[in-house]
């Protein structure tokens, strides 16, 4: 069967001597992984499409597991993000994130949207990390670990936010807060953060100005809760605390 799809690379990887496997991220059809032939030849009509991050329409007939890319043309090869060492680590992130959270022709059109966005946010140079916690809430929403922040996770009432509990999944207020002796103190400003990352549409984000030890909690939570439910040990995460502990 022959599809026509508008999609992200979100993975290359070599196949064989000449071939690449890449795994794209659709609008249609959610995750799916196709062959490029000769993709890996200095003049192969297919280097480019296949590139990481490249969004594109991509042409291809499928019979088993693996489709086999017959056409392929580049909508936005997003080359200042590959060009620039941080923009390439955060969209490696985003990119294996997405891989690793979804099955095979699993996906709907909003994660597709928002990762097209969030890899324009990235490009544009709109601040990287709260670009990665707003992805990362959305993959969360989708998996099905939304944290509760509406209300005390506890006794249900909708009270102002004292703290973050990781394991019991959200907001604790302050009559309940020793329910969790791990629970994290927030202030009111980030239990507002937290809500964007779930209500905010990452294509309409503007600048966002985040003082330095919030954005400091706001990964530390945002890292906690995804290790705790999601549980993912991702090669791009390891190297972007690499490049933060090197000071890179």
């Amino acid at each position: 069967m022959q599809y026509r799809v508008q999609g992200i690379v979100i993975r290359s990887m070599d196949y064989g001597e000449g071939n690449k496997i890449i795994t794209l991220l659709t609008r249609e059809h959610g995750k799916l992984s196709v062959v490029a032939r000769g993709a890996k030849k200095v003049k192969s009509r297919f280097g480019s499409s296949a590139q990481l991050f490249t969004f594109g329409d991509y042409l291809f007939f499928k019979s088993g597991q693996l489709g086999t890319l017959n056409h392929a043309e580049i909508i936005e090869p997003y080359h200042k993000i590959r060009e620039d060492l941080h923009r390439a680590a955060h969209a490696s992130y985003l990119a294996e994130l997405t891989d690793r959270m979804l099955g095979d022709q699993e996906g709907q059109p909003i994660l597709f949207d928002q990762l097209k966005g969030s890899l324009t946010a990235i490009q544009e140079d709109k601040d990287y990390e709260i670009v990665d916690h707003l992805y990362e809430m959305k993959m969360l929403m989708f998996a099905g670990y939304t944290p509760e922040l509406s209300q005390c996770v506890v006794c249900r009432e909708s009270r102002e936010a004292a703290a973050f509990s990781i394991g019991l999944g959200g907001m604790l207020c302050e009559r309940c807060i020793l329910r969790d002796p791990q629970a994290i103190r927030i202030s009111a400003g980030i239990g507002k953060m937290l809500k964007l990352f779930i209500q905010a549409d990452v294509r309409r984000i503007g600048q966002i100005d985040v003082k330095p030890q919030t954005k400091q909690l706001l990964k530390h939570l945002m890292r906690s809760y995804m290790d705790t439910h999601v549980a993912l040990r991702l090669k791009s995460r390891d190297f972007l605390d690499q490049m933060e502990k090197y000071g890179v």
